[in-house]
């Protein structure tokens, strides 16, 4: 299914399609070989988790509409123009933070907004998309609330009666997260030097 959403963006076919059709298709699979009804999908999905991060949408739509990008674009702007490697690691580091405050996809979000603010040559901004992307993906794994895959994770551990408190999971992510987030930011950019510079 993975592949299928590369090979619709290739050929134009909305991506959106793609995703709702191959939904369907895997439920449809999963309840002629498994024997599974579809509806208990309906019964075990974490409703309140996907309420929050909706709401951190909102809160983050409504940080923008009062300022928040206008002046990130202006604490940021000085710092990028100083170059990609400076670029990238402050606008990977901001999305890292702001996604372990309102979750990676929101962080994203603004931080996409940030960006098509500034008024970016090509390459530069693209390699800081890639940044953000590093940030929300590998920094916002710092704290538990940094992911929906992660809330949805210990949703199902607890439900399981397997305990991960917030300290064992603290003890492992802040020596893993910080270093991962730096060494691929730092690869980044060496991979950006090494092709397009």
């Amino acid at each position: 299914m993975r592949c299928l959403l590369f090979v619709a963006s290739y050929i134009n076919v909305p991506i959106e399609i793609v995703a709702v059709l191959g939904s369907v298709f895997l439920l449809l699979w999963r309840w002629y070989h498994l024997r599974t009804n579809p509806v208990d999908i309906l019964k075990k999905t974490p409703w309140h988790i996907l309420i929050f991060a909706f709401s951190m949408y909102v809160i983050i739509y409504g940080l923008h509409n009062v300022g928040l990008t206008a002046f990130l674009v202006q604490l940021c702007e000085p710092i990028v123009n100083q170059g990609i490697f400076q670029a990238s690691f402050t606008m990977g580091g901001l999305v890292s933070i702001l996604s372990n405050f309102f979750n990676n996809h929101p962080a994203l979000m603004i931080g996409t907004i940030t960006l098509t603010e500034m008024g970016l040559d090509p390459i530069t901004l693209k390699t800081i998309y890639l940044a953000n992307i590093i940030g929300s993906d590998i920094g916002s794994l710092l704290l538990p609330i940094g992911t929906l895959a992660s809330l949805i994770w210990m949703s199902i551990l607890r439900r399981n009666n397997i305990k991960i408190s917030w300290k064992d999971y603290l003890s492992v992510s802040l020596i893993v997260i910080p270093i991962s987030t730096i060494v691929t930011l730092a690869l980044l950019f060496f991979w950006i030097q090494l092709v397009f510079i």
